[in-house]
């Protein structure tokens, strides 16, 4: 499922070697469509897997935080649970990881049980006050 929705020929067009940020919008199902827990249950389970697999492509988390409310901008399609911040060292990175057997297998599941919707925007650096090391 990741694979299918993945923008292949935006990231594409992207620096493959470039170091990306990805921002991470989710919104989460209240109850886990496998029946095992809340939305927020199987993004835990989803975190515990893909967290591994960001470092071994030599990634990081750089932040997580709810999303509490729209400050500027419109209201509707915003209601957002959760954010989160992922440094990848390259594009190449993000895609192999996301197009991995393993992520298909055993992360992605958790994920779509977990998230209602799930959005991720590929960013590039114009000013950080911190590293991403």
């Amino acid at each position: 499922m990741a694979v299918n929705m993945l923008n292949i020929e935006g990231l594409e067009r992207l620096d493959s070697n470039a170091p990306v940020v990805m921002l991470n919008l989710m919104r989460f199902h209240t109850h886990s469509r496998d029946g095992n827990g809340s939305g927020w249950d199987a993004y835990l389970r989803y975190s515990a897997i893909t967290v591994p697999m960001i470092r071994a492509r030599g990634g990081t988390l750089l932040w997580t935080g709810e999303a509490k409310a729209v400050a500027l901008g419109p209201h509707d399609g915003n209601e957002w649970d959760f954010v989160a911040l992922v440094y990848y060292p390259s594009v190449a990175a993000f895609l192999d990881m996301m197009t991995s057997e393993t992520y298909e297998r055993e992360a992605d599941p958790h994920r779509v049980n977990g998230c209602a919707e799930h959005v991720i925007i590929a960013t590039e650096q114009a000013y950080s006050k911190f590293s991403a090391r």
